[in-house]
């Protein structure tokens, strides 16, 4: 009975295996083997095995602040997702009364994101360039005598884009989690005395922090990944690890982008199991 038990869950989870093998487990392993060998400087691979690569990734002093920067995008993004996306879906949990214009008001959160990231982050220019409208606004109300030239084609604005992309990614989890508070418990705290910041310290942020690691898995999963935000909002000033491993493959340097791939894939998971230790994010998944 056991056995047949053990063959109709193989049966059952058959075709995520059919699926994530083909296209998740073989394109790792393919990467992993090829960054551990030679590259000829032609777009081609000789199979010698060799730790040049990663030699190459640890004790270059340019990589290393690719990371910094790369990490510093991701914090900087974080902090600004979820300062932002906590206290909209704290709104439409607790001060919004009706439930059915407060799902609306959600779903009016995701109305920018029905249009393309790039059209999403193209807009900004108008706003942040030196002609732009925040600028103009400034000079015009004569809290500034030039144009601020940080707001557009730096750091800045790639944090802009990022924060303004990926909010919701912090919302809809924090959302989720904020709506399954029992409101009773407020009151009930209420009741008893306690002050808002109070209530905020001990019922809302521990019964949200499901919500809050999740949001943070997948804003810092998507930027520590991408690198066209950094090309284009930063005016091409700025640069993160994926954009060294993009450039690696447009010269056909496989191998030690095969190598900076296997690192950064390593550095994003050990990030995600210390955010996986914090809380249980599972329990949040099935409830």
């Amino acid at each position: 009975m056991s056995a047949r038990s053990s063959l109709t869950g193989w049966l059952y989870a058959s075709p995520l295996v059919l699926v994530l093998v083909p296209f998740f487990v073989a394109p790792i392993v393919v990467v992993l083997i090829a960054s551990f060998l030679e590259h000829d400087g032609f777009g081609g691979m000789v199979a010698n095995f060799t730790l040049d690569n990663y030699r190459t990734v640890f004790g270059s002093e340019l990589t290393l602040r690719l990371y910094a920067k790369t990490i510093e995008f991701a914090v900087l993004t974080w902090a600004g997702t979820l300062a932002i996306g906590f206290w909209i879906a704290y709104f439409l949990v607790f001060h919004v009364r009706n439930q059915l214009l407060s799902i609306g008001l959600f779903l009016l959160c995701t109305v920018p994101f029905w249009t393309s990231n790039i059209i999403r982050m193209i807009s900004w220019i108008p706003l942040l360039g030196k002609e732009g409208l925040v600028n103009s606004a400034l000079i015009g109300s004569g809290l500034v005598k030039q144009p601020l030239e940080f707001l557009l084609f730096s750091d800045f604005a790639v944090v802009v884009a990022y924060v303004h992309q990926l909010t919701i990614f912090m919302i809809v989890p924090i959302f989720n989690a904020l709506t399954r508070i029992d409101k009773r418990t407020i009151e009930a705290a209420q009741d008893a005395g306690a002050t808002r910041w109070e209530i905020m310290r001990w019922i809302v942020f521990p019964l949200s922090r499901n919500g809050v690691a999740l949001g943070s898995i997948f804003v810092l999963s998507i930027v520590m990944g991408d690198f066209f935000v950094v090309k284009v909002m930063s005016g091409g000033g700025s640069a993160s690890i994926v954009s060294a491993l993009f450039e690696d493959i447009a010269v056909l340097q496989y191998p030690p982008a095969a190598a900076s791939a296997v690192v950064l894939l390593a550095f994003v998971v050990v990030m995600i199991a210390l955010i996986l230790r914090t809380v249980d994010v599972r329990r949040e998944i099935t409830r």
